[in-house]
């Protein structure tokens, strides 16, 4: 119904925006996301020069790598959720493929296959942290909602594939993280009381059946985590150092590129996996607090955006991509403090990396590209 020219008078009018705020929208940035990422990363590149010593070419990589990341989100915001919906089956698909040809004719490093050289070096296991939850998102689409048990049988078989695929290469830290992310996309669409309660009374008959598939290695980080002063000179020295680094640090730590577990070596990959203790060592509880305020503070803007989101497939996915980064922040902070077994996953945008920078980025700009092509209800 058309406003009255009374109501015209008596209704505020927007405050018009600026050139800056105009250029950001025809970007489909979203300011508050973009500001807490680069404050993450900013703080991350304060900790890793710390962390890396002498050497700036690892630093100056990671400038490289980190601007390489954001450009592949903003190239991602670009892309309408419409079209990333039509295209999502491919890109599930085309990774399924990669994952296969990694475990054909993938290059071995450190006594694993995960990586494919196409003229660019790359983990096709990265690929698929994306491409399982939209794979999940889309199914559930345009289906009822929340799904019904022949629809959840389906979800798990996309979901299961290619962490198996990945666990085989072996990579158990992924391939958990990547089945983590299929599995909340499922309980945000509504997934029933009985139905989680089911699962989580599966989950222990299946971890002893994951234990027999285990490789000797990864048996041996979990009996660590039990115990790790049984071996403090073997598979319980990084998680000892790391605890010694983080105790130290107190209140206020010792200061920055003063952390002496760290640059005495002790601390074992300490620009990778291993940074939050130096984070802890130089920074003490201050620091820790303080990045874990800017990652909650982004997680809490991707969840917004996923509240506003005008379909399911978009609701499910902003979510998914939300909340696998929470569990990412949590599986490195819980491993370095030694309350999981150590798997090898990074601090994200602080730890030393390449590929998985970028997948985490393009991750964003779904977030950016959700937010910005919402269709907003008329007043």
């Amino acid at each position: 119904m058309p406003l009255t020219d009374t109501q015209r008078l008596l209704t505020p009018k927007a405050a018009p925006l600026s050139d800056f705020a105009r250029l950001m929208r025809r970007m489909h940035i979203d300011g508050p996301l973009l500001g807490g990422l680069l404050l993450v990363s900013g703080f991350g590149l304060f900790i890793l020069y710390s962390a890396v010593g002498e050497s700036n070419r690892l630093l100056m990589n990671q400038v490289v790598r980190l601007s390489v990341a954001f450009a592949a989100m903003l190239i991602v915001a670009q892309m309408s959720p419409d079209f990333l919906r039509r295209w999502t089956p491919w890109g599930y698909l085309a990774g399924l493929l990669l994952l296969v040809l990694v475990l054909t004719w993938g290059e071995v490093g450190h006594g694993a296959r995960r990586w494919l050289d196409l003229g660019i070096r790359f983990q096709p296991s990265e690929v698929m942290k994306l491409a399982v939850p939209m794979m999940a998102a889309w199914f559930l689409h345009d289906r009822h909602i929340p799904p019904r048990l022949g629809h959840l049988l389906i979800i798990a078989v996309m979901i299961v594939v290619p962490t198996v695929l990945i666990a085989q290469q072996p990579d158990l830290g992924t391939a958990l993280l990547i089945a983590a992310s299929g599995i909340i996309v499922v309980v945000l669409a509504g997934m029933s009381f009985r139905v989680m309660v089911g699962m989580g009374l599966l989950a222990v008959p299946g971890a002893l059946l994951l234990w027999n598939f285990m490789k000797d290695y990864q048996k041996q980080r979990v009996l660590t985590l039990l115990d790790p002063d049984s071996d403090p000179l073997g598979a319980g020295y990084n998680i000892i150092q790391s605890k010694i680094a983080i105790g130290s640090g107190g209140l206020f730590g010792k200061g920055w590129t003063n952390g002496s577990q760290a640059h005495l070596e002790f601390l074992p990959e300490r620009d990778t996996d291993f940074i939050f203790a130096v984070l802890g060592e130089e920074f003490g509880l201050f620091g820790v607090l303080t990045i874990l305020a800017l990652y909650m503070f982004v997680i809490g803007r991707g969840l917004y955006i996923a509240v506003q989101a005008h379909d399911t497939y978009s609701r499910l996915l902003a979510g998914s991509i939300s909340l696998t980064f929470l569990v990412y922040v949590f599986v490195n902070t819980a491993m370095v403090t030694g309350l999981i077994p150590v798997v090898g996953v990074p601090l994200p945008l602080v730890s030393f990396g390449g590929t998985s920078m970028v997948t985490l980025m393009a991750g964003f700009g779904i977030l950016m590209s959700i937010h910005s092509h919402r269709k907003l209800l008329p007043h």
